[in-house]
């Protein structure tokens, strides 16, 4: 069982919206949460393109989320909204694969034009299966150096990303907490 899932929504093999996941990884790493990383470029095309709800792979990400303590959701923006790709594989998963675990949505994108995609496409999406999301981040790509181990070079971007990142290891800690008391 992983604590944290981080799922990432981008098809590129060079994504920003990736490497500002990888990122959040490894902060969470080094406050002692285990997680588990699921990118829509692992789940076989064929899966995906015939809606196989059956498929092993589509089972393990259902299974991998259901477990979680709580989820990131990562994906770039493509025309107004998440990746189709992303879409395709929430389609695949049961209705309520989020039931009662925070999620923390992040979007990367070309403009501040595009800032309200995470509020009209992504967060509803999240919200369709049962998820529990926090405000979110929205990244401009000239916010991010892929090349740098910390992808964010804005600092301004970085202190609110270290903020709601701790604000969600707050809820994910508390609801760890409610749930072994049970």
């Amino acid at each position: 069982m992983s604590d944290i899932v981080i799922i990432s929504g981008s098809p590129s093999e060079f994504s920003r919206s990736g490497k500002i996941l990888d990122y959040l990884g490894r902060l969470l790493e080094r406050e002692h949460f285990s997680i588990k990383h699921v990118s829509v470029k692992d789940i076989p095309p064929e899966d995906l393109v015939y809606g196989n709800v059956h498929s092993p792979a589509i089972q393990k990400v259902s299974l991998v989320i259901q477990e979680a303590a709580g989820v990131i959701v990562g994906s770039p923006v493509y025309k107004a909204a998440y990746s189709g790709v992303l879409k395709t594989l929430f389609d695949l998963l049961p209705q309520d694969v989020f039931k009662n675990i925070p999620v923390l949505p992040l979007m990367t994108g070309g403009s501040p034009g595009h800032l309200l995609a995470i509020e009209f496409s992504l967060k509803p999406l999240i919200a369709s299966l049962k998820g529990k999301s926090l405000q979110g981040l929205y990244f401009l790509d000239s916010q991010i150096n892929r090349e740098q181990k910390n992808p964010i070079i804005d600092e301004e971007s970085l202190l609110r990303t270290k903020k709601q990142l701790y604000e969600f290891i707050e809820i994910v800690k508390k609801n760890k907490r409610l749930a072994s008391s049970l």
